[in-house]
């Protein structure tokens, strides 16, 4: 739902559901420490500014929880009385199987998912999965998706509950309305051709938004005209459902190759390499750049993203899948579906035509899509004196790419054979 009422009805499926099911209702988060663990401090800061906002719109009336959701749903839901519980479908593999768990103690009421068209529904003639985004896409367009139906705190009478846990005083959420028809009156226009330019702010952030829920993709769907920026727009958050469709029909791909051949690829294991990928310290800019944001900020422009991953893939050759848990760890925006086969898309292994032959020049990409130097010189600071595109010239590179590339288009041979 939006931190504030918007002029498009906020949707959140389980809302309604449960509005008609009872009088009244328990509004129930629960921190499962499976999933705390693997999150860094600027995810878990994010999250408690989601639920610090929630509970304001609900006056004072969320119920957070610390422990397992298999013990802590059932147990809320007996001490309150509840005759069932009403959640969004989990489409990743430890949510179907915990969801799956909790329905075994309680009455699990699924309703809706957090995307525009639930995963499953999209299919080919014959009822198999897509595996390409761009037809993809054609069918998801053709299926279209519901309207948002109007959720806000009013529609429920909220139950108090001193049941939970206090969380840690902090900030809220910005007026999120207010961002999404900032963005949409002002930078929506250009964002098919701004939306590349990691020194330009013309991209709309609202990937952390849509991951905690915080906006369901149906508000913001319901909210774009037919212009070039929205039907740009449009496509990102169908490559979104495309992603979690592609793990809902192969839960394997979130930790192993989709592409099962590249099982076969030779990979190195050069910890410290790794390591100065982290850091930001690989001496090409426009990684180094991006790796030094994601630290900073629990975020990186998507160009930088495909860049970063192509470099630790294809001239360090080191595991995607190191990358993509590290990304898991720091992005406030870590989707399990969009991360994982974002990383699968950069290395070339995963469902789309994106051939591992096609390797990301840092130099290049840094001058085509940061032509100025600006973003470089934002986050590396020791190089805020080199002018123009100088900026972009490797300073003791920890590999030669033109080496590297080399390396790793044998080594693809090699899979081929």
């Amino acid at each position: 739902m939006w931190s504030r009422g918007p002029r498009r009805p906020p949707h959140h499926p389980p809302h309604p559901a449960a509005a008609r099911w009872a009088e009244r209702a328990l509004a129930l988060f629960v921190l499962d420490p499976v999933l705390l663990k693997a999150s860094g401090t600027p995810r878990v800061d994010f999250l408690h500014r989601c639920l610090r906002s929630l509970d304001a719109e609900l006056g004072g009336r969320l119920v957070v929880v610390e422990g397992d959701p298999v013990d802590v749903v059932p147990r809320v839901a007996a001490r309150v009385g509840a005759s069932s519980v009403h959640v969004s479908a989990d489409a990743g593999p430890y949510g179907r199987a915990r969801d799956a768990a909790v329905a075994e103690r309680v009455e699990l009421v699924r309703v809706g998912s957090p995307y525009a068209v639930a995963p499953g529904r999209v299919t080919k003639a014959d009822g198999t999965p897509y595996r390409v985004f761009t037809p993809f896409s054609r069918a998801w367009a053709d299926h279209g998706w519901h309207l948002p139906v109007r959720t806000d705190a009013s529609t429920v009478d909220w139950m108090s509950a001193d049941l939970g846990v206090e969380l840690p005083a902090g900030e809220r959420l910005p007026d999120v309305r207010a961002l999404w028809e900032a963005f949409r009156d002002e930078k929506l226009p250009d964002y098919a051709t701004r939306r590349d330019r990691p020194d330009l702010d013309g991209t709309s952030r609202f990937s952390a938004f849509l991951k905690w829920g915080v906006v369901h993709p149906r508000t913001l769907l319901a909210d774009l005209g037919r212009d070039a920026g929205a039907k740009a727009f449009r496509t990102e958050l169908a490559w979104r459902d495309f992603y979690a469709d592609v793990l809902w029909h192969e839960p394997e791909s979130a930790r192993r190759n989709y592409n099962r051949a590249f099982d076969r690829m030779r990979l190195d294991d050069d910890r410290d390499r790794f390591e100065a990928w982290c850091r930001g310290r690989t001496g090409y800019p426009f990684v180094d750049a991006g790796m030094r944001q994601l630290l900073s900020e629990g975020w990186m422009h998507n160009r930088v993203r495909m860049v970063v991953a192509s470099f630790l893939v294809k001239d360090l050759h080191l595991p995607w899948w190191w990358g993509a848990r590290h990304f898991m760890r720091h992005l406030v925006d870590g989707d399990l579906a969009s991360n994982q086969h974002g990383w699968q898309w950069a290395a070339g292994t995963g469902t789309d035509a994106a051939p591992f032959f096609r390797v990301f020049n840092p130099v290049t990409q840094g001058e085509k899509f940061d032509p100025d130097g600006a973003y470089v010189r934002r986050y590396v600071p020791e190089l805020r004196d080199v002018p123009g595109k100088a900026v972009h010239q490797p300073r003791d590179p920890i590999v030669d790419h033109a080496d590297e590339r080399r390396e790793a288009l044998a080594r693809y041979e090699a899979v081929k054979r």
